[in-house]
């Protein structure tokens, strides 16, 4: 949930407000007030009032969108790490794949099922109300066209959105290959995201300045989602088979605990580049000190403080025994949000895993193509 205010959680999920959704947040407020002020005999604070209401309740009803992801992924053991809202709408980030593509149906179709279901739900107060109180009509009847709306856009079968998971999941039963499933969604993806660009460039082109740029920066964004899906997918196929053991790197840098921030700046990580130092009582690991620890300290501090006293005590780090599946530790690096993890035998350190040497470790193995 970086770059997000965190807004507190609902069954224990974090839900967070990213800095970008004020942008999408009163770009909505903004034309639906002129929308009512042009259509409407209301005051200026009526119009203004009604549009941030509906602003607010589009998001409210977007959050419950990713929430019935969310419930879903949890009944199904997929852990779900955080809710962000931001100007795309909303991300339910999920750390680990469904095991099952019936699994993957129900997790990706939850969320269009709700979105019509408030579409209804908003439909049956507007149907009484449109004739007798204009402004709880007009509130009602723009969120159930709206959440109609984002009911049938997520169904598009395009990867990553729902309709492409959906899509993904019945490939994935079909052909029993997870790896290929997604790609043939990913390519789907992008082939419908290649249509957005050009349906936005070709509205742009007609003067329709508005929504030519949407669309485009729409498509935009799902075409890069698609890909960055599909080289996940790519990554997670490729370490089936191998253990923690064969990713790991043993070259594991051992420093004393008495050694100052800035020696271990000016010594360790500028002439090596590392990021990551164990702090060790011979093999047996205290601690361990990244990047993000010492820039937690304050320079002025680095001659004072020492690594041990800068570092994450062992007790509080995720670690791996040698035999572990690989894939399982990438998912337990994920779902800590680390990018390194020690690999202890006997609680003793034999090597760290990086999560950027493991990528290195796939590209190589394909290079050679073994």
């Amino acid at each position: 949930m970086r770059g997000s205010i965190r807004l507190g959680k609902i069954f224990g999920i974090p839900i967070g407000l990213h800095y970008s959704w004020f942008l999408i947040f009163a770009f909505f407020t903004i034309s639906l007030s002129l929308t009512f002020r042009d259509t409407k005999d209301w005051s200026v604070a009526q119009c203004w009032s009604l549009g941030a209401t509906t602003s607010l309740l589009l998001f409210v009803s977007v959050l419950i969108h990713e929430l019935s992801h969310s419930v879903i992924a949890i009944r199904n053991g997929v852990p779900v790490k955080s809710i962000t809202l931001f100007i795309f709408g909303g991300v339910a980030r999920i750390t680990r794949e469904s095991s099952q593509p019936s699994a993957e149906f129900r997790m990706a179709i939850a969320g269009p099922l709700c979105s019509m279901m408030l579409a209804g739900f908003f439909a049956l107060i507007w149907w009484p109300t449109h004739n007798s109180n204009d402004y709880v009509g007009e509130l009602t009847g723009w969120l159930a066209g709206i959440n109609a709306s984002l009911a049938v856009f997520n169904l598009i079968p395009g990867f990553p959105l729902d309709g492409g998971r959906v899509l993904r999941s019945i490939i994935w039963a079909v052909t029993h290959s997870y790896r290929r499933a997604t790609n043939i969604a990913s390519k789907i993806g992008k082939g419908v995201a290649y249509l957005m660009i050009l349906g936005g460039i070709v509205l742009l082109l007609f003067g329709d300045w508005y929504s030519g740029i949407w669309l485009a920066f729409i498509g935009w964004f799902l075409n890069n989602a698609a890909g960055t899906s599909n080289r996940q997918a790519e990554l997670r196929d490729s370490l089936k088979g191998f253990s923690a053991r064969d990713v790991m790197s043993r070259e594991c840098p051992l420093i004393p605990g008495d050694l100052s921030l800035r020696q271990l700046v000016q010594t360790h990580v500028l002439p090596t580049g590392r990021r990551c130092f164990f702090i060790a009582d011979g093999d047996r690991m205290d601690g361990i000190i990244t990047l993000n620890n010492v820039k937690a300290v304050p320079e002025s501090k680095w001659d004072s403080v020492t690594v041990s006293q800068a570092m994450t005590p062992a007790a509080k780090i995720e670690s791996a025994q040698p035999d572990d599946n690989a894939l399982i530790v990438m998912d337990r690096m994920d779902e800590a949000e680390v990018d390194q993890m020690p690999v202890l035998e006997n609680g003793q350190i034999v090597g760290i895993i990086v999560r950027e040497e493991m990528i290195r470790f796939i590209q190589t193995r394909a290079e050679l193509g073994i």
